[in-house]
Parts: C-alpha cells; structure tokens; sequence
C-alpha cells in the first residue's frame, strides 16, 4: 500500500548528524503541506510578504487586504506517486467589517485495491482528506492587521472517517516605505469532532509560527526567514530501530558530539529561508531551503539537494502563474503549479 510522507518542516545548513522526525504524533497532518507555487519554492512556508498575494493569505489571514478583493487563487500539487493535492480560493472585502476569503482543499492519497486474508482481490477503493477554511481579516491602522481562519477538516480513509474544527490566528506589522513586513501565528487550535475509532481523539497539529520579509532598498530581491513549531524546542528524533552510534567500532572509544552543534542542530530545525528575485515588473525567481527537511529525508551517501526548493513566477495579461520544485527526498520531489487573477480587473470600466 503507498503511504504518504509528510515531513514536517523547519532547516538552515547541516550541522550534525542527529536523526530527527516529529511526524506521526497528529492527525490531519495535511493541512501542514504548502499548497501554492509560492510557498513551496520559499521552503515550505512563507509567512510574512504582506504583498496582496491571496497565496499567502490563504495560510496567514492576517495578510489579507482590500487589495486581495476578488482575486481568485487555484494550485495543484503533483505529489508522490499518485497523490494530487490542490486547492481553490476567493476572496472579497466587506466595507466596515473587513476582508474575507472562502477556500476549499483536498488530498487525494489514489485508488488501492481491496483484498481478503487470502489475498483474493475483493474490490477497491479510495482515500482522501480535504478542509474548507473562512478566513476573515481587519486592518488595525497603517502598520497593523489581523487575522483569523475557521477549519473545518474531514478525513476518510477507507471505513474510517474523522472531522474536526480548528483555528488559526495571526498578526502582522507592515512597512510599506520600508519593504518589511513580520508576523506571528498560532496554528490548528481546536479539536476533532469524530474520530476514527470511538474514544480515541487525537491531536491536531498545533503549531507556533513567526517570520519576517525585506526587501533592501534599490536590490531586486526580496528575503525571508520563518520560524517555525516554537511550541517545541527539540525538534528531533531518535529511531529506537536505528539509534545513532556511541561508540567507535573500531576503537571502543565513545564517540562525542559538542554542546554547540547539538544546539545549532537544534535551532536550525526551527529556520526556513528564502528569496524571491524581482525581474522587472512581470518575473520572479524564487528558492528556499529547509534544514529540518533534510535532515528527515536525507540519505548520508547521497545527500543531493535534498531540502532545497526553487521556482519561478510569471505575470501575463492578467494572470499571475507560477512553479515550483521541492527536493523532498533522492526519490523524487514534488511539483506544484498556482494560478491567481483579479476578477475585478476584468470589468469593463465605464
């Protein structure tokens, strides 16, 4: 049966040989996969540019805007096998109240087959997840907004099914005259509803986030860095059917790892970083990098470019469309393409 990975996701440079996952502790890990082009070539997140981008907002509410009024963003990932993901968003603004946006995703894990204990074939079937998200956001004054997101998350995996409500909540300072932007986020709070089996409900993967974006005055490129799951200091994990060795097999004696990269190791889990490069008006060129991804993923014979992503985005008529590529593991990566438009920009002016 395939099963699906899901990293979770933080990085920096590799600094130590620890083995680390936190996957598996929660349910309805999916809603942790970056959904658009953008996302996913900046690391796996980006949570701060404050650019009008619905992209962005659709994960961090606190950057919706007036300016996100009728945009309409739709993405679809080529994940491993034949696992698709994808998602469609809209959003619109209320005079007064503020601005909302309704979004819709879904993840297809693909058709298995159904068998006896004899392994008779008996039938198929399907298994996937998807969550519907409102989103609602109100400008402070100049420099602050906030913003909230209301999940509702439903999981069917063959005679299983689950549900639960969770909320997200965000703030984020912007300066426009100074191309910054920074954020603070708190992830999936909530509760499931049903649960798979009866009385065992699990957790939701609860996460504390911040980040900021700069672009420096006068240069075409735009930075960001993302701190992330700083709920959890220690990050890593230890593989009780493959522990790291101690001892030296050749020599006996045991083998140390100083106080210093296991802290580096330790904080870099908690980095995302990218860049975004601003080719005139119309084109980007964006990569990112996540430690803790490849650490997760990496095979120490061939560590390739595991934890590395990049992409690229383009704006014709009035379409804004982009790609990216994620190294997830030396087995493949995955592709994600976005497409976003301003609705309004197709009235006719009078």
């Amino acid at each position: 049966m395939k099963k699906l990975f899901l990293p979770a996701l933080p990085l920096l440079f590799c600094l130590c040989s620890l083995q680390a996952q936190i996957g598996g502790t929660t349910t309805f890990g999916f809603t942790d996969l970056p959904l658009s082009a953008r996302a996913s070539a900046l690391g796996g997140k980006a949570l701060s540019v404050y650019d009008h981008d619905l992209n962005m907002a659709v994960w961090n509410p606190s950057l919706l805007s007036e300016r996100t009024s009728s945009q309409l963003a739709m993405s679809f990932v080529d994940y491993f096998t034949d696992i698709r993901v994808g998602y469609a968003a809209f959003a619109w603004h209320a005079d007064s109240i503020g601005t909302f946006a309704l979004s819709a995703s879904r993840i297809n894990y693909g058709d298995f087959t159904e068998t006896d204990n004899t392994g008779a074939v008996i039938g198929q079937f399907s298994a996937g997840e998807y969550g519907i998200t409102l989103g609602y956001s109100r400008q402070l004054d100049s420099m602050f907004t906030i913003g909230a997101n209301l999940k509702f998350l439903q999981s069917n995996l063959y005679l299983w099914q689950a549900s639960a409500l969770a909320f997200d909540a965000a703030v984020t300072y912007h300066r426009p005259a100074k191309n910054f932007s920074a954020s603070i986020m708190i992830r999936n709070t909530g509760r499931m509803i049903s649960t798979y089996t009866p009385g065992n409900r699990e957790n939701l993967p609860f996460e504390i986030e911040a980040g900021f974006s700069k672009k420096p005055k006068h240069m075409p490129i735009r930075l960001f860095m993302t701190l992330q799951h700083l709920q959890q200091w220690d990050l890593t994990y230890i593989d009780p059917a493959n522990p790291p060795q101690t001892v030296d097999p050749l020599t006996g004696d045991s083998i140390k790892v100083s106080r210093f990269r296991t802290f580096g190791d330790k904080l870099a889990r908690h980095v995302v970083v990218g860049a975004e490069i601003l080719i005139g008006k119309a084109m980007f060129l964006r990569g990112g990098f996540n430690y803790q991804r490849r650490r997760e993923m990496l095979l120490d014979t061939r560590p390739g470019m595991i934890g590395f992503s990049f992409g690229a985005g383009i704006r014709i008529y009035k379409f804004n469309i982009s790609y990216a590529r994620s190294a997830y593991h030396i087995a493949g990566g995955t592709n994600t393409f976005s497409i976003t438009s301003t609705l309004s920009d197709f009235y006719l002016k009078k």
